[in-house]
């Protein structure tokens, strides 16, 4: 074990897990191999890349068995592009995998008592599920070795879609896009064509120069479009008969934005976002419930998905229309204003405040009237001076960032004393942590894992649990 160092080759290895991350796992002589590129079953070749006491990463250099469970990718851009890590694994592995994944990571971190988790629900369908990517223009396409090494050939370096992982100023070129529908794919690959055939200049993050930077594309299960176009240097001259052009070449953008980006980063929270043609907003349809998207709310990628997600939380909510319900990290108070109607009052904490602005809205256009959103940190809104003012809530509902809660926010959650808490979670890690510091004064009754992000390890849990 000693002598294995950065690029040495381990050979026949037989798979036998995943991690956390997605990574394949194998064993040699005691050191756990982590790879890439593999699946459990297969037996392989591993070219290690890094090595520290405990364990080694590395690449799959040669598949020697395959595994049954293994899958020919769909996308061309496996392998190279950052996401969709698990599209070589059958989707039903991909379940099973992320299944054990909430129930070892239950044991080995929160340590605590719990059921044994439920079948996975997983996705109707484990392409096309997102409403909402985010592409890139660069004028620096990555090229592969073999482009690289072909002198004859002038490859124009223009590219529009997902960065390279591991380098900032690299942007690899997507044709087709297997995450969300035909349409975004081709919208994406008209403006491709425009801005090159009319020379519109793509974004140089090094330089700081360029015309076209971001492109955001957001569906709705309602067949409604949003795409917001983000140029770093702003000229209407050149803008606008794109965005005209666009306009004409599909009629189904309801929502054509645009907006100026010219700062450091490419986030979208801080700018003004304009309206070329259609509205400001798209709107997604839940049981009858219509709710506003706007360019920077934040709402479910996968819409099919996040209404089996909402059922279950309602569901295992098991409200009877007389309980004060807490929603926390709200974002636009889709969870509060879905179950509003089974309970007495349910009350919305969310950091952002645009976002708070479209719960608001929401719950007007919805004729729903005993919501209540506040928009602030959620550390410092919910305290007990709080509590004191809205009353104590019968149940408290939860669906944190990645990071979990706040232990400030989770002191203030056991000093309420709500009968029940639904903690919903797309990070399982950071929910078993925090389900051990409740552990004192809650019990987990129930553990539902959710497939929201089929291709990928990601995997959502929601944990009931019950005062002591």
């Amino acid at each position: 074990m000693s002598k294995i160092k950065k690029n040495f080759l381990l050979e026949n290895l037989e798979v036998i897990d995943t991690s956390s991350e997605g990574k394949a796992i194998a064993k040699h002589e005691g050191l756990v191999v982590f790879i890439e590129g593999a699946v459990p079953g297969d037996v392989v070749d591993v070219m290690v890349h890094r090595k520290k006491n405990s364990f080694a990463e590395g690449k799959v250099h040669l598949l020697k068995t395959p595994s049954p469970q293994r899958e020919t990718p769909a996308c061309s851009h496996f392998g190279i592009c950052g996401g969709c890590k698990w599209q070589h694994f059958k989707y039903e592995a991909q379940l099973y995998y992320k299944q054990k994944h909430v129930q070892d990571t239950l044991e080995r971190l929160a340590k605590v008592n719990y059921p044994m988790p439920q079948p996975i629900v997983g996705n109707a369908s484990p392409y096309y599920y997102r409403n909402k990517l985010e592409f890139s223009f660069s004028n620096k396409k990555w090229l592969t070795l073999e482009q690289i090494n072909d002198k004859e050939t002038d490859y124009d370096r223009n590219a529009v879609g997902f960065h390279i992982p591991g380098f900032f100023d690299k942007v690899l070129d997507i044709d087709h896009c297997y995450l969300q529908n035909e349409l975004s794919n081709n919208v994406r690959n008209a403006i491709r064509h425009y801005a090159l055939t009319n020379k519109v200049s793509f974004y140089d993050i090094k330089n700081k120069s360029g015309c076209l930077r971001t492109l955001m594309i957001r569906t709705t299960s309602t067949s409604e479009t949003m795409v917001l176009l983000a140029v770093y240097e702003y000229d209407e001259t050149i803008l606008f008969p794109l965005l005209e052009h666009l306009k004409n070449q599909f009629p189904e953008i309801t929502a054509l934005l645009y907006t100026h980006s010219h700062k450091a980063n490419d986030t979208l929270s801080d700018l003004d976002i304009h309206v070329y043609s259609g509205k400001a907003y798209i709107t997604e349809s839940m049981e009858g419930l219509q709710f506003k998207i706007s360019a920077k709310s934040f709402y479910q990628t996968n819409s099919l998905q996040a209404y089996e997600l909402y059922k279950l939380t309602r569901q295992l909510a098991g409200l009877t229309g007389q309980e004060l319900v807490y929603d926390l990290y709200t974002g636009t108070g889709t969870i509060a204003n879905f179950v509003a109607k089974q309970a007495k009052q349910v009350i919305g904490i969310e950091y952002v405040a645009d976002a708070i602005v479209d719960a608001k809205a929401n719950a007007t256009l919805n004729g729903i009237n005993n919501t209540l959103f506040y928009a602030g940190d959620m550390k410092n809104v919910l305290n007990p001076a709080f509590i004191a003012t809205h009353g104590k809530p019968d149940v408290i509902i939860t669906d944190p960032p990645r990071a979990g809660m706040h232990e400030d926010v989770v002191k203030v959650i056991i000093n309420a004393a709500p009968q029940k808490i639904i903690y919903v979670s797309c990070n399982p890690s950071t929910q078993a942590r925090d389900l051990a510091l409740l552990d004192a004064h809650y019990q987990i009754t129930h553990v539902q894992p959710v497939d929201m992000f089929p291709q990928t390890a990601h995997v959502e849990n929601i944990v009931v649990l019950e005062l002591r």
